[in-house]
Order: structure tokens, then C-alpha cells, then sequence
């Protein structure tokens, strides 16, 4: 595992014990179907929590969350309706955005519920 991926696999720990101590029930972690892949899979309530982690080592170029493109929202709506399909769920689906600075031993964690909708919604 290289750096990039030891500060990515810590950036989803910690979102996961953040999002948990929000009360979120976790379902899935690191989800694949086909090329598509969804971090984390969660219930809040009644509702399915698709939850996007991006950590960085720096904000230098930029928020962590600003990364999150339509071409990346784009995948995640399509992984949504495929885990929803593959589930057989039928609920409402919240897109939410984790963002993660970690700089030696300080990290800010910033979470972003509904930070987009499925387009056309």
C-alpha cells in the first residue's frame, strides 16, 4: 500500500467513526459493481447515506470535497441505483461528501449532507 492509499484507507476510518457517532448505521464499505465503487453505504433512519471520502495531505489545491466533479457524481448516482437495485430497496437516497485534511497528527474533517443531487431531481 503506498502513502496515497494509507492516508486514503485512514481519511475512510476516521469518516466511518465520524459518521457513526452521528448515529449512521454503516452497511457497506469500499462497494464495487463492475468500474463503479462506493466508499461507504449507510442508513440513516430510513435513509440510504451514499457517502463519498476524499482526504488530502494538503489544501493547497484546493477543499478535499471540491474534487467531487459531475463526472464523479455521475458514477456514484449510477453505483446508487445499482446497489439499490442489487438490494432490492426501494427508499430515499442522500449523496453525501466527507472531506479530510490530514497534516501530521491534525486532520479537519468536513461532512457534507446532500451534497448533490441525482441530476434531473
Amino acid at each position: 500500500m503506498n502513502k496515497n492509499q494509507k492516508l486514503g484507507q485512514w481519511g475512510e476510518d476516521a469518516a466511518v467513526r465520524f459518521l457513526r457517532g452521528k448515529g449512521l448505521e454503516i452497511r457497506e464499505l469500499n462497494w464495487k459493481f463492475l468500474h463503479l465503487e462506493i466508499d461507504i453505504v449507510a442508513m440513516d433512519k430510513e435513509e440510504l447515506v451514499i457517502v463519498e471520502v476524499k482526504t488530502r495531505g494538503t489544501d493547497a489545491y484546493g477543499e478535499p470535497e471540491m474534487f467531487v466533479n459531475k463526472q464523479k457524481q455521475a458514477k456514484l448516482i449510477r453505483a446508487a441505483n445499482l446497489y439499490l437495485e442489487q438490494k432490492k430497496l426501494s427508499c430515499e437516497v442522500r449523496f453525501d461528501v466527507v472531506g479530510i485534511i490530514k497534516r501530521n497528527n491534525e486532520s479537519v474533517l468536513k461532512h457534507i449532507p446532500g451534497a448533490f443531487q441525482p441530476f434531473g431531481g
